[in-house]
């Protein structure tokens, strides 16, 4: 492939990738920095290595799958395989800054998972 339909492949992946998120954080998987490496040939298959924020995470299985068929659906991907792996672990070190943002999380601050700052709610005198 050209440099233009790497760069281009890559691009589309990554919006594919941004669809997927993490069921207990509303923020996708590549914002939050749970994607480490995108590979990819010439015949189009996709190799993602990828981490999750606990190794006990429930919808590990789940979210592998969702992944895999998310990368697939890009026009010029002919194959996509997810490879979880625990090292290095996940840090909030990892997250964009628009992750951050959207979290309304200081420097070095943890999300709480599933706790109240994901919902924005603005109840009159209380």
């Amino acid at each position: 492939m050209s440099k233009n339909k790497d760069e281009q492949l890559r691009n589309d992946i990554v919006r594919a990738l941004r669809t997927v998120h993490d069921p207990e954080i509303p923020v996708n998987i590549y914002d939050l920095g749970l994607v480490y490496n995108i590979e990819f040939d010439d015949a189009g298959s996709v190799q993602i290595l990828m981490t999750l924020t606990s190794p006990a995470c429930p919808v590990a299985g789940m979210l592998v799958t969702q992944v895999e068929d998310k990368v697939k659906a890009v026009e010029a991907v002919s194959d996509a395989h997810v490879e979880l792996v625990w090292d290095p672990p996940w840090t909030v070190d990892r997250m964009s800054e628009a992750a951050r943002l959207d979290l309304n999380l200081e420097p070095g601050e943890a999300p709480r998972i599933g706790g109240p700052q994901f919902f924005n709610i603005n109840t009159p005198g209380k």
